[in-house]
């Protein structure tokens, strides 16, 4: 009796689970339209929450139900981006073929490497599965979108796209050294993710004991 409620409580978490992730994809695709100073989009301020999201799933629940909540929100980032290809812009269609098939690839291979290494690392201290996970899966997953999705190495998967204004050269971040615009864009949103990920250490801790204190 008590490990069918347990089962079933796993499985709530779970569900929990996929509507955040959801949530905080869509929020995400919707908030990336509107800026916010020069470098970043509102979105960079809600899409590094997935990571706490998988990493609460991934204590509570196991690897296996982490990677379900993955795999949900990498099909509701996909259907937005088709979404976005319908929607056209003064610019052309709001989500590229270049963006989504960076958005998927990034969201996909990063939040799979942070379940597995939380994983590997879930027996040490309550922090360091998951500061080490989302500070590796953030640096993959901004790695693995910028360069994809603007990036002039890749102008092969979208040759119709021109990206050029995304390889100006400029001063990095407007003070330091020169670089490609999109370089700029890719730093600023790592910083941001890295910053999420020491003040979601607090949510996380506080989430995943009142999750996993016994029923009484």
């Amino acid at each position: 009796m008590q490990r069918h409620e347990q089962d079933r409580n796993l499985r709530r978490v779970s569900v929990f689970g996929i509507f955040a992730m959801a949530g905080i994809v869509v929020a995400s695709n919707v908030l990336v339209q509107f800026l916010y100073g020069d470098w970043l989009t509102y979105g960079a301020f809600v899409y590094p929450f997935a990571f706490l999201v998988t990493d609460v799933i991934n204590r509570v629940a196991g690897p296996s139900r982490a990677r379900r909540v993955v795999v949900a929100g990498f099909c509701v980032g996909a259907l937005c981006s088709l979404a976005g290809s319908w929607i056209e812009n003064e610019f052309g269609p709001l989500v590229t073929m270049r963006i989504a098939i960076g958005s998927g690839v990034a969201f996909l291979v990063s939040q799979l490497l942070d379940v597995a290494l939380f994983d590997r690392l879930r027996q040490g201290r309550w922090w360091r599965a998951p500061l080490a996970s989302t500070v590796i899966g953030s640096v993959v997953d901004t790695a693995l979108f910028f360069a994809i999705a603007f990036s002039a190495a890749f102008t092969l998967l979208e040759p119709t796209n021109d990206v050029s204004w995304a390889n100006q050269e400029v001063l990095l971040l407007g003070v330091g050294p020169t670089a490609p615009l999109w370089v700029s864009l890719a730093v600023a949103d790592l910083l941001v993710k890295l910053s999420i990920s020491i003040i979601a250490l607090f949510p996380f801790r506080l989430a995943t004991v009142r999750l996993l204190r016994p029923a009484n």
